[in-house]
């Protein structure tokens, strides 16, 4: 039987779809890769993959979006993941875009490309006049997406995770204005 799942978005070279159950072992290969998850304290084991999954689910249903799964238009691998969540950001919950590619297919655009669709989404279907993504220090090629999107740098802070913390930005009216002179 066919897994049912709502796709929220397309772009030209990928699907991006509600995560289902069925998306465990695909998942668990990305978030387990200590390449993969070199910027976070650890590669998450089997249990933090099924709350990934069970926390995309309850954010699809109680805010109408969350991480939705990368899939590949050309082989229908799962390449990663991206979306809008709530995140805690120097202690204030803010709208944040976030984005994670499987090592095999970094340095190939698919961040950027996730990552666009999805601003456009939330500037489009929800009321945020702010979106933003957050990374430690030295995940420069997180920094580099954020900044390939429209984002700018506005905060760093010490944390306890991170040990630093890059917070980069675009505003509604940004993206306006970069839809604008894109027309």
């Amino acid at each position: 039987m066919e897994a049912l799942y709502m796709v929220i978005l397309e772009t030209e070279r990928l699907i991006l779809r509600e995560y289902t159950p069925e998306d465990f072992d695909a998942l668990y290969e990305i978030l387990s890769s200590p390449i993969t998850m070199a910027h976070y304290p650890r590669p998450y084991n089997e249990k933090g993959v099924h709350r990934w999954i069970d926390w995309s689910l309850e954010n699809y249903e109680k805010l109408g979006f969350g991480w939705w799964a990368l899939i590949s238009k050309e082989t229908g691998a799962l390449l990663g993941d991206c979306g809008v969540t709530l995140q805690n950001i120097n202690g204030q919950l803010l709208p944040e875009i976030g984005y994670h590619i499987h090592h095999p297919y970094w340095r190939q655009g698919y961040g950027k490309e996730s990552a666009t669709a999805v601003r456009d989404w939330a500037f489009t279907n929800t009321p945020f006049q702010m979106l933003y993504s957050y990374m430690k220090h030295t995940n420069i090629p997180s920094a580099n997406t954020a900044l390939a999107y429209g984002c700018k740098q506005v905060d760093v802070f010490q944390d306890e995770v991170n040990e630093i913390t890059k917070v980069f930005a675009i505003s509604k009216a940004e993206w306006e204005a970069i839809r604008k002179s894109q027309a």
